[in-house]
């Protein structure tokens, strides 16, 4: 069976247009049902755009009914139209249209705040923006800091679920792996406060088993 694309934004929808069970837009979209409650109480997927599963070919209006009419009924993706092309990969920098771009600040939001992994090169590939914007989003510099919101960047229509599936894997597991590097490695060096601290323990030791002045010349003079 086809899975959904865009599992949240298509939940979100599913919640506000339809009447099917948490369970059924769980088991449709591969959620947790706690999850899908999550996003109809507006704790999970906040401020999410919606998506039409039935204008995206992964959904029926008769399969919809069938759910409706019946709690127990199991939903079934559509066979996708066009999942046997592939699909070209992207060369260059990325276009955004106009109407987009002012997006841009809170696609960086969200990554900040859902996936510290994926690096800012990577950020600005997948989205089309600059460092200098990521930097001043994250140092909320930003000069419409003051309405910047985390939205996933799908959902806002400047990359697709696939290409963000595939950044945020990458950074996992480059992190992953990054993270075996320093276990295998052992305990290095101590931080620089730590050896600090103890450079300055061993020489208060030291100088404490040093005679002073006045005591070598009172030695000499007894």
């Amino acid at each position: 069976m086809a899975e959904i694309l865009m599992p949240k934004a298509t939940a979100v929808w599913l919640i506000d247009n339809t009447t099917l069970s948490f369970d059924q837009i769980a088991d449709l979209c591969g959620l947790h049902k706690l999850e899908v409650k999550g996003i109809a109480d507006g704790d999970v997927a906040e401020n999410m755009r919606g998506v039409d599963p039935i204008s995206r070919g992964e959904l029926t209006r008769e399969e919809i009914r069938k759910g409706e009419e019946n709690p127990d009924y199991r939903l079934h993706v559509a066979e996708s139209k066009i999942a046997h092309i592939p699909q070209p990969k992207r060369k260059g920098a990325r276009y955004t249209p106009v109407a987009r771009r002012a997006d841009k600040p809170d696609a960086i939001a969200w990554f900040i705040r859902n996936h510290p992994e994926v690096s800012d090169p990577q950020i600005s590939k997948l989205i089309g923006t600059t460092k200098a914007t990521i930097t001043n989003v994250r140092e909320k510099t930003h000069w419409n800091s003051q309405n910047i919101k985390p939205v996933d960047p799908v959902t806002l229509g400047l990359c697709s679920q696939i290409e963000l599936d595939e950044v945020v894997n990458k950074a996992v597991d480059r992190r992953k792996k990054l993270d075996a590097m320093k276990e295998s490695e052992g305990p290095g060096l101590k931080p620089a406060e730590e050896a600090d601290a103890a450079s300055e323990a061993e020489q208060s030791s030291s100088d404490s088993n040093e005679p002073n002045a006045d005591d070598v010349f009172s030695a000499f003079k007894d």
